[in-house]
């Protein structure tokens, strides 16, 4: 992820958790150590796969009880922050160090608890051409990660003390902003404590009745923009644009339906076609091959307070030039700033291949 992005990601996770700090608070901290396996997602990582990573996630949370309405919709969910250390125990690929937003859902009756975090890495030993170019994984030292743990979770069980335990899974890529971007994944098996900051009186959830949402379609124009880089090593960074349009229909409190358009305009192609066009003949690429793209895209949109999670899937409907083929996908995170405009920190792919972190503007009419 570009270092420049994360710092607007915080942003925008801060301002949708401190929409909590009114009413109740209570708080909690978790350790959880962890021991797994890379994931063999790609074949060019057989390498890398050596060992057995390791390490522990530590998370601050804050529950929730029904102050906001958005709450009870997602049956209370915790927000916190969370660090995650990672020995890969593989000297190529060295250790990580992450910082993360993160929400805490709950289902049979709370003792199964899932968690989504999102936020940045840190490696210490990234691909470097002369000192460790078998690092064809992590392309650069700040990373994007996402984590996903699913976890038996109980609480107070002797005073304040609980206990969880359950899988994770942890991913960490630079999204193509410095290749090599092979990324890596960790399946891992973790057991470990909680233990509540607060006394241990019990709190009654607040719960309001439901009401509906009834809405026109919305119009949406949005801006993107950010800075990446072909999988040929060293053929440089250059920034892309992306300008978007589509209409929206909720259909209820918490989603809504896409259906839009993007043009791409992305200038690490403009290199790529004349890198192949002139080292590679045989590829029959032309040097004045247009490098832009357009794609219609449908989408979902989970709101989640200030914040949502957005998915689109598209299909390039003008494609010149072949690049990891016509359909793309394309996950993120919106935050709305009042009804109409909103900030956008989304992550582009091919599939399981990610092209590009996109920070985007845009507003909802």
């Amino acid at each position: 992820m570009n270092q420049n992005l994360f710092p607007i990601f915080l942003f925008l996770a801060s301002f949708s958790f401190a929409q909590n700090s009114d009413g109740t608070k209570r708080f909690t901290l978790d350790v959880s150590p962890f021991y797994g396996s890379i994931l063999l997602h790609n074949p060019d990582i057989t390498h890398l796969i050596t060992e057995h990573p390791s390490g522990f996630i530590l998370g601050y949370n804050q529950k929730t009880f029904g102050d906001k309405e958005w709450q009870q919709l997602y049956n209370y969910p915790d927000t916190g922050y969370s660090f995650v250390y990672q020995n890969m125990n593989n000297s190529t690929l060295g250790e990580n160090f992450g910082l993360y937003a993160h929400y805490n859902f709950y289902f049979f009756k709370r003792n199964l608890q899932f968690r989504i975090g999102q936020g940045i890495a840190y490696n210490t030993n990234p691909y470097d051409k002369n000192q460790n170019f078998r690092n064809n994984a992590y392309g650069s030292h700040l990373l994007s990660s996402t984590y996903l743990m699913l976890n038996y979770n109980k609480e107070n069980i002797f005073k304040r003390l609980g206990f969880k335990a359950g899988i994770s899974v942890v991913h960490y890529s630079n999204a193509n902003f410095r290749a090599p971007n092979t990324s890596t994944n960790t399946l891992a098996f973790n057991a470990g404590f909680t233990y509540t900051l607060d006394d241990d009186e019990e709190v009654e959830y607040i719960r309001r009745k439901k009401e509906k949402v009834i809405e026109p379609i919305r119009y949406n124009v949005a801006f993107r923009m950010g800075l990446n880089e072909s999988d040929v090593i060293d053929l440089g960074q250059y920034g892309f644009f992306i300008f978007s349009g589509y209409a929206d229909k909720r259909l209820g409190r918490i989603s809504a339906i896409q259906l839009g358009a993007d043009i791409f305009f992305s200038n690490f192609l403009k290199e790529l076609i004349r890198f192949q066009s002139t080292s590679f003949p045989e590829m029959e690429v032309e040097e004045d091959t247009d490098y832009k793209r357009a794609g219609l895209f449908l989408g979902h949109e989970l709101f989640i307070n200030k914040m949502s999670v957005v998915t689109q899937l598209g299909y390039y409907v003008y494609y010149p030039f072949d690049f990891e083929g016509r359909m793309y996908n394309r996950i993120g995170l919106k935050c709305y700033f009042g009804k109409k405009v909103f900030g956008a920190l989304t992550l582009k792919s091919h599939g399981a291949k990610a092209e590009a972190v996109e920070f985007g503007v845009g507003i909802r009419l």
